[in-house]
């Protein structure tokens, strides 16, 4: 799309009570933003859910500095607008039932990135629900599935980290403008995610992340992707909206099963309860997935690599398990002198054999 006509666009945007709908129907009733812009009332109000009154703000329309805001904050932090009608739009967000009009995209969208899982869940994962995740979407990296989230504290965090970790592609989507990163704290992860994928967004720049923006956000977490998987949520969680908003596209959704005795899994464990897919390993999820796509072929996926364990760390880990273990326990168990053990312990996290939790505590990964 050419410059005047994606600063028609934005300027269209920005028009009160106007919203992707009905922009996407005046766009293609006129052909163009800038015939919508130019067009008499008695037209716009010809067009389907274009009252008198917003064919009069339309009318009125004159927010062309404020586009060309739009335009320059996208150069300064070296972003990409991509427009709906663009061919580089994504296809299975396309398909959704209320798609954006633009996409403000840092990094890069690739073909391969329309065979895409959602992980969500909790900002306050357990030690489980973090374990569960990251071992998840190290699968699915190794499956070649983009995975997508939000960027948010907890399960959104673990997932973009242990995708970029694993050298896979992921995709983080925000409820606020892409010069306003939420949580602050994710600044360098997002950073990081744009060099692995995209950080897109819907917002203007200079949007904040308010509490409405989220519900919106969520609905293209889920449209960019196959399925949406939900790793522990409370009964109120936004990860529940995503996975709604999943049924509504008619994706998949997937659900991890969690303590019935745990807030945190209520969520999870209600889905499964309403017929979301119980998963258990990465296998539960390629199965439901559409065969002819040649990707989920098991047999295209990279073996994963073998451990080179020596005696003594192979030892170590047979006394792991993925529950958490102290290394007070584990000294004795190993009959070795903790300070060995640390040692050990060392070398077998530096091949993500094993994982060190808060309080010398340790749990196997492999």
């Amino acid at each position: 799309m050419d410059y005047n006509e994606l600063s028609a666009l934005l300027q269209l945007l920005s028009v009160a009570g106007i919203g992707p709908a009905r922009v996407r129907a005046l766009v293609g009733h006129f052909r163009s933003a800038a015939a919508v812009l130019a067009a008499p009332i008695h037209a716009l109000c010809q067009v389907e859910g274009i009252e008198r009154t917003l064919a009069e703000n339309i009318r009125q329309a004159n927010n062309k500095s404020a586009a060309e805001q739009q335009l320059d904050a996208a150069e300064k932090h070296q972003c990409r607008i991509l427009t709906f009608w663009d061919a580089g739009f994504p296809g299975l967000l396309g398909k959704i039932y209320d798609p954006p009009v633009v996409l403000f995209v840092k990094g890069e969208l690739r073909p391969e990135d329309e065979t895409a899982i959602a992980v969500v869940g909790t900002r306050t994962p357990t030690e489980y629900g973090k374990i569960v995740t990251e071992r998840l979407t190290t699968a699915l990296v190794v499956h070649r599935l983009t995975i997508v989230s939000g960027l948010a504290r907890g399960v959104d965090t673990v997932a973009h980290q242990a995708a970029t970790k694993s050298g896979g592609r992921t995709i983080a989507v925000l409820g606020s403008g892409l010069d306003i990163v939420y949580p602050p704290e994710n600044r360098r992860l997002a950073q990081e995610i744009s060099q692995h994928g995209a950080v897109i967004s819907e917002f203007f720049f200079g949007a904040k992340p308010d509490a409405v923006n989220f519900p919106r956000r969520n609905r293209i977490i889920s449209g960019l992707t196959l399925g949406t998987i939900v790793i522990e949520a409370g009964e109120s969680s936004g990860a529940l909206i995503t996975a709604q908003a999943a049924l509504e596209q008619g994706r998949e959704v997937f659900a991890v099963p969690g303590s019935i005795f745990s807030p945190k899994s209520l969520g999870p464990n209600r889905l499964i309860q309403d017929g979301a897919k119980l998963i258990t390993s990465v296998d539960d999820i390629l199965a439901e997935l559409p065969q002819q796509l040649d990707i989920f072929s098991k047999s295209q996926a990279p073996a994963p690599s073998a451990l080179s364990l020596n005696e003594t760390e192979q030892k170590v880990v047979s006394l792991l398990s993925h529950e958490p273990v102290h290394i007070d326990l584990l000294a004795r168990q190993a009959s070795m002198p903790a300070s060995q053990l640390l040692a050990v312990l060392l070398d077998l996290e530096f091949k993500n054999a094993i994982k060190q939790l808060p309080g010398k505590y340790f749990v196997k990964m492999v």
